[in-house]
């Protein structure tokens, strides 16, 4: 099995998510007491808010290539940041080691097109949904993105790190959610990207009007495989 690097606490929240997913999916595929091989980088997730609030993503880019160089030498074969917003400054970070960076759109875009989905709305923070790191990566797998107007940019951001990061759970904040995927079908959208790995946390399938993709169980999926790939069946 293969030692998977994890960049985590942004926020920790999510990254739990990660760490028992990946876990119990060894534990399901090799039986007895398997567990799966992680090294974990965790940020204190206040001071890379900071930097986002501020714009200042060069230093925040520096911090995560730190991160990746740090689980490398600590011996892990691949590199998973933990949030999506994150994945901003995921070429800069590939570049900066030596071991694969798991992508958390390429593994979206994988279940999307494997349901036959080519228009996709997404929900995240707002530099998620603004930036275009994000629709460019879907672009290049054939995937149109669309967003939620400015008001509902502004609603699912807040929630987000008002209550998600937080572990805050409330009935109106999921209601809010519903209206604005409800939004999106309405613009043509035939699917949803929960685009950020503390949606998952408010929002599941049975809420959803759409077809539900849920980014942080994805990407949790696909490192897991990668690393057991080479295992004996």
């Amino acid at each position: 099995m293969k030692t998977i690097g994890l960049i985590g606490g942004l926020s920790w929240e999510s990254t739990a998510i990660y760490y028992k997913f990946m876990n119990e999916y060894v534990k399901k595929e090799l039986g007895g007491l398997h567990s799966a091989k992680i090294v974990l980088h965790s940020f204190d997730f206040q001071e890379i808010v900071n930097l986002q609030k501020l714009g200042h993503w060069d230093t925040a880019t520096e911090k995560m290539i730190e991160a990746a160089q740090a689980l490398e030498r600590a011996g892990a074969d691949s590199i998973v940041i933990c949030t999506n917003t994150m994945h901003l400054m995921a070429d800069a970070v590939q570049e900066a080691v030596s071991v694969p960076l798991i992508h958390i759109v390429d593994a979206v875009s994988a279940s999307i097109k494997k349901a036959n989905i080519s228009k996709i709305g997404l929900l995240g923070t707002a530099f998620t949904m603004e930036k275009s790191f994000y629709k460019d990566r879907l672009a290049k797998h054939g995937i149109e993105c669309i967003v939620p107007c400015e008001v509902g940019r502004e609603t699912a951001h807040t929630i987000i790190f008002s209550e998600l990061c937080r572990g805050e759970i409330r009935e109106d904040s999921k209601q809010r959610y519903q209206q604005l995927i409800n939004e999106l079908a309405a613009n043509g959208a035939e699917g949803v990207i929960l685009g950020c790995t503390e949606i998952p946390l408010l929002i599941k399938q049975e809420d959803s009007t759409l077809p539900v993709f849920d980014s942080t169980t994805l990407h949790a999926e696909a490192a897991i495989k990668a690393a057991l790939e080479e295992l004996p069946v």
